[in-house]
């Protein structure tokens, strides 16, 4: 789920997210000879492992972003600009010069091409730069932010701009696939295997758009006799809702055909989110509730926890309202399975990883564990050295105190 007002793009994952693969099965061995054998072959066929940890050159004002395998860092050059430099298991691949001023605000990788979305040198215009993911090649650039919405790349306008847009863009050469005006909101939905796009505008018809075609799915004006009062837009699990009356009221809309479903009345609305086959509704400070999508009706509620970070099975890993704290609540529920004090969960660049969370030991020094939804003591991964650490599919990247960065590979 993603909820853009016009002038602020918000993204909890820019890359395009991707499902965790399963878990292999281990192939029974019939005899000890055919196991020595494919041991061994499988020995002298793979490629030789890389290191487990390496360090990059980091420095003050850089950022960095993870994209399967490769470490971006983004940072002031020599002169007086920036570049962007990829490195792979400790060695340079390309660096390239970026333009504009500040740091990237998001970096990730889409169909051979690496896409740098950030401020092109004011508070308000953003502009997007590509290059070539395997030469660093500048490709194209374009006014203002593109996103990725599963595998569609979307291009807002720069804020600028007098007549607001929204374009698909083609990945390869930064073409214009189709474009629509926009104003008021944006939602997105791409969770249910279908990229589509909410256009709300203040009065008239709100519109479901196919993000892929640029076609309409569905439109109506949700409030033809008055205009509602301020009111706040997003797409959650196949449902459109709208928040309304000071965060009082959400009214939910089938977003195939944005007719009504249900009304449900809340003490205060800060989001929503889904939490395995449910909705959670957070409130400001204040902990949850958690409704049924179908109905509304309320499931449960608790006063401590807000925002869920993963669903597996029954269970749902969630935040503390007061930072430094996780726990694993009962999804059908919402009982407290078990608290986990003191844990920072890493911000994820890309899906498909591990939750890993990290625990401060002092001196700079770092426990790191997976967070499992188990409910028992999440497993140790090892200690680092390093603070604000983000992770990949396959990469952990943490800064270290001298400005450096410390890269593992999650085993």
């Amino acid at each position: 789920m993603t909820v853009i007002d016009l002038g602020e793009l918000r993204h909890d994952a820019p890359p395009p997210a991707t499902p965790r693969p399963p878990r292999s099965a281990g192939r029974p061995a019939r005899t000890l000879a055919l196991l020595l054998l494919a041991l061994l072959t499988l020995t002298a066929a793979a490629p030789p492992r890389g290191p487990a940890e390496w360090t990059l050159p980091g420095g003050l004002g850089s950022a960095v972003f993870v994209s399967g395998d490769v470490v971006y860092v983004v940072r002031p050059n020599r002169g007086d600009g920036r570049e962007i430099v990829a490195y792979r298991e400790g060695r340079e691949l390309w660096r390239s010069p970026l333009p504009g001023i500040g740091t990237a605000v998001s970096v990730w990788e889409q169909d051979g091409r690496v896409m740098v979305a950030g401020p092109a040198g004011n508070d308000e215009d953003w502009e997007t730069v590509t290059y070539d993911a395997a030469t660093g090649a500048d490709v194209w650039r374009r006014r203002g932010v593109a996103f990725a919405i599963g595998r569609v790349l979307l291009s807002q306008s720069a804020a600028s701009d007098p007549s607001p847009s929204i374009t698909r863009v083609d990945p390869a050469d930064g073409s214009t696939m189709w474009t629509l005006p926009s104003t008021g909101m944006l939602g997105f939905d791409y969770g249910s295997g279908t990229e589509r796009m909410v256009l709300s505008p203040v009065t008239g018809q709100t519109v479901v758009v196919d993000a892929r075609t640029g076609a309409r799915v569905a439109a109506r004006d949700l409030h033809p006799v008055r205009p509602p009062a301020p009111r706040h837009v997003m797409t959650v699990a196949g449902l459109l809702l709208e928040i309304r009356d000071a965060g009082g009221i959400i009214e939910a809309y089938d977003l195939d055909t944005l007719r009504p479903r249900w009304t449900a009345e809340q003490e205060l609305v800060d989001y929503v989110d889904s939490c395995g086959a449910l909705l959670c509704v957070a409130r400001p400070g204040d902990g949850m509730t958690a409704l049924d999508p179908a109905t509304g009706a309320v499931r449960w509620s608790v006063d401590r926890w807000a925002g869920v970070v993963a669903a597996r099975d029954d269970r749902l890993l969630v935040g503390d309202t007061a930072p430094g704290g996780l726990a694993v609540l009962g999804q059908t529920d919402g009982h407290l399975i078990a608290e986990l004090g003191g844990w920072i969960l890493a911000p994820q660049h890309e899906s498909g990883g591990p939750l890993l969370a990290t625990r401060p030991l002092g001196g700079g020094r770092q426990l790191l564990a997976e967070m499992d939804l188990s409910g028992d003591p999440p497993p140790i991964r090892g200690v680092i050295t390093g603070t604000d650490c983000t992770t990949g599919a396959t990469l952990l990247v943490c800064r270290r105190p001298g400005g450096d960065l410390l890269v593992r590979r999650l085993p």
